[in-house]
């Protein structure tokens, strides 16, 4: 079996690289497939008997699979993490080095059987699009579905937003086929395509601030995180979170849904979201005793961007700066809007690389710098290539009370460049650059 296995992955590596893209991407899901039900049986299918709560959606994913982690921890569960960022079980979580959101199947399946020897009860499942169009969760049994949002992104690989979309919706399908599961779908009511979420399952609930089944109400937006109260039909939970931003009130909105449908009590969803007291390259502030402020994120997107920098605004006394770029040999459609917001947003621009994988910088930059011109934000911007200048740039013209955020890297430890690993930490530079400054 082990000599199969490996023969299998070299005949696939060796496939990507000559077979053509669009070829390979039509063929691969069912290759994933057949990856998935070998892996299975080799680990003896390690996610039976856990209960999964799989969170998908274009942002937020993270964030809230690290607020539903701690609150089913909190509440005293055995809960497995798996996300961007980490993964672990309850307090022992680890840092997630693979440059991807779901790790590739023999290492998910290593992961399950890992958590299953632990006693994991539920496990806090981050699902991509890629992952749920290509099969790779196969044989995971989800029992609650959650939809954060969704807007355009990985059109490179879906092609259609409607595509995209599709692929999203076979995560609470799972969910539904889950006999043993609660059947339960838990979606956005504020986004266009929430209500086509919950559809698919026998059980849902829609959440937000100007619809659905649980509001937010009465929110209260400060430096130190947010504070409402949401609303069912049967209940009133008095929500406090150390997350910033109108958007992380969706997040733990979301949560609360979640503590609902698997039976958690009202003090428990309080006091479990009220825990978290944040999320590694997430609204992360590097505080090096500077006069302003600086905050690392990974939006990458423009709802995200849009998101982070809006949230920031509401706490800026001073100006507020954004440092970003685009990713390359991604979903190029998305790069003019994300110019056209920051110059919508912010007041003032350096743009700069993100990650290039194998694509020519000057042209992703040219993309993006299109857009902020469309915004009318080519007065306020400064291209700087190099990205450790760039942030030296923001922080030697910032002033006491301003803002920088850092976008898109977030919580990873190193950037593709031009094919290559460059090792990078963007809160460790940005506190290295901080303490040359001093």
């Amino acid at each position: 079996m082990c000599c199969f296995i490996l023969k299998y992955m070299n005949i696939r590596t060796l496939l990507k690289k000559i077979v053509p893209r669009d070829m390979f991407n039509a063929v691969a899901p069912y290759g994933h497939l057949i990856e998935a039900i070998i892996y299975n049986g080799v680990y003896g299918f390690p996610a039976r008997g856990m209960k999964v709560v799989g969170i998908t959606g274009t942002n937020g994913k993270t964030t809230t699979s690290f607020i539903v982690h701690r609150m089913l921890s909190e509440a005293g569960y055995t809960t497995g993490l798996m996300t961007t960022v980490a993964w672990g079980v309850g307090s022992d979580i680890k840092l997630q080095t693979q440059h991807m959101t779901n790790v590739p199947v023999p290492l998910l399946m290593k992961r399950l059987k890992a958590m299953r020897a632990e006693g994991v009860e539920w496990l806090v499942l981050e699902t991509t699009s890629h992952a749920l169009a290509q099969y790779r969760t196969w044989g995971v049994p989800y029992s609650v579905a959650v939809l954060t949002n969704i807007t355009r992104e990985h059109l490179d690989y879906h092609k259609t937003f409607e595509r995209y979309v599709a692929a999203k919706q076979r995560l609470f399908a799972l969910a539904q086929r889950n006999a043993k599961g609660l059947r339960m779908g838990i979606a956005n009511a504020d986004d266009q395509n929430g209500a086509s979420f919950a559809v698919v399952t026998q059980n849902s609930v829609l959440y937000g601030i100007e619809a659905g089944e649980v509001q937010a109400r009465n929110i209260r937006l400060h430096a130190k995180g947010i504070e409402y109260e949401a609303v069912s039909s049967d209940e009133t939970y008095h929500i406090t979170s150390r997350l910033q931003g109108s958007f992380n009130v969706y997040n733990t909105l979301a949560a609360v849904c979640v503590g609902k449908a698997v039976g958690l009590t009202r003090k428990q969803i309080e006091q479990g979201i009220a825990a978290l007291p944040g999320v590694a390259g997430r609204m992360e502030v590097v505080d090096a005793g500077q006069s302003f402020t600086v905050v690392v994120d990974y939006a990458h997107t423009p709802d995200a961007l849009e998101n982070a920098l809006s949230a920031l605004r509401e706490s800026t006394k001073g100006k507020l700066a954004v440092l970003f770029g685009a990713t390359g040999d991604r979903d190029k459609t998305k790069r003019e809007p994300m110019g056209e917001i920051v110059a919508r947003l912010a007041d003032k621009i350096y743009l700069t690389d993100d990650e290039t994988y194998t694509e020519n910088p000057d042209a992703i930059r040219k993309a993006v710098y299109k857009g902020i011109a469309n915004g009318g934000g080519t007065a306020k911007t400064e291209v700087i290539p190099d990205r450790l200048m760039a942030i030296r740039a923001a922080f030697t013209a910032a002033k006491a009370g301003d803002t920088i955020l850092l976008a898109g890297i977030g919580h990873q430890d190193y950037r593709a460049m031009g094919g290559e690993k460059l090792a990078w930490d963007e809160r460790e530079v940005a506190r290295t650059v901080l303490s040359e400054l001093r």
